[in-house]
């Protein structure tokens, strides 16, 4: 395991690290945004499959803090600053929920340096109206399972400034409905948040203030349909996030496969870890992430 300082063309360092053994590695895209890498799982998961490599977007976590700018253009040159680092000439790239927004938004961008595309848990390419009001319900029905957890979180939500303490308890909560056994969900939830590096709330904000702008509009679908790269879809079936949002990127892809673990929520491999790492496992020998890829 090396972890490095992956430096931008303006100057801001990223903390990344590699793990596993030689070959081609899997590039992984955390959410958010405005968070940071929890794919430790995945990495354990993908030991004998795949050498990964994490890295914090800019301004989140390890990552130097800084003042942007918060673009997905901005975002997508960072990355490949991730790929000049590890001198990769093309990736295979997963990115999970916000992470796979930037891992499109990336193929869109340069499909010449792509092998192929994991795309978890993501919401499509049509607006927040096909996804974010179900999503919403759906959390606060999730919460409302423990009352005291839906108060805590509303008290929490209501604060005009938050200590760090605070913020980490309101993500914990937050963070908890993303999974099915509800009694036991703020373990896992926790786990998430440790190490804490607290929420870059300017970066979420911006950004989902430009995903609501650019998504859903006739020029993304036009993209998509001309992405001459090979992407697997994998959803949980159990994801508040309704999964036919994800449709419209299905659809419009030329060279999309996808699968759907039925037990899962928003992180399957935390759910379904043997379902998550065998679709994964296969795509490997199927698509070889770009070396000899599927029609």
């Amino acid at each position: 395991m090396t972890v490095m300082t992956v430096m931008t063309d303006d100057g801001v360092r990223l903390w990344a690290q590699r793990s596993g053994g030689a070959g081609d590695p899997l590039v992984l895209c955390h959410g958010g945004p405005g968070l940071w890498d929890m794919f430790g799982e995945v990495a354990g998961l993908l030991a004998d499959v795949t050498p990964v490599i994490r890295w914090d977007q800019r301004g989140c976590g390890r990552s130097e803090r800084c003042d942007g700018p918060w673009t997905s253009e901005r975002f997508v040159a960072d990355l490949d600053a991730v790929r000049r680092h590890f001198g990769l000439e093309r990736m295979a790239l997963l990115g999970h929920s916000w992470g796979a927004q930037l891992a499109l938004s990336y193929a869109l961008a340069h499909p010449d340096r792509i092998g192929s595309l994991v795309y978890v848990a993501g919401t499509g390419i049509g607006p927040d109206s096909d996804w974010y009001g179900a999503f919403h319900r759906n959390f606060l029905t999730r919460l409302a399972d423990h009352p005291e957890r839906l108060a805590r979180w509303r008290e929490l939500t209501a604060l005009a400034e938050r200590t760090q303490e605070e913020e980490r308890e309101r993500a914990v909560l937050q963070w908890s409905v993303e999974f099915e056994d509800r009694d036991g969900a703020l373990e896992p939830a926790g786990r998430m948040a440790d190490p804490w590096f607290g929420i870059n709330s300017e970066s979420n904000t911006v950004l989902n203030e430009e995903r609501k702008r650019v998504w859903g509009t006739p020029e993304l679908y036009t993209a998509c349909r001309k992405l001459d790269v090979p992407v697997l879809i994998i959803d949980g079936a159990r994801d508040i996030r309704p999964r036919t949002a994800v449709d419209s990127l299905a659809e419009a892809l030329p060279r999309a496969s996808r699968v759907i673990l039925p037990d899962a929520g928003h992180l399957p491999w935390a759910e379904d870890p043997k379902g998550f790492r065998e679709a994964l496992r296969q795509w490997w020998q199927w698509a070889d992430f770009g070396r000899e890829s599927p029609a």
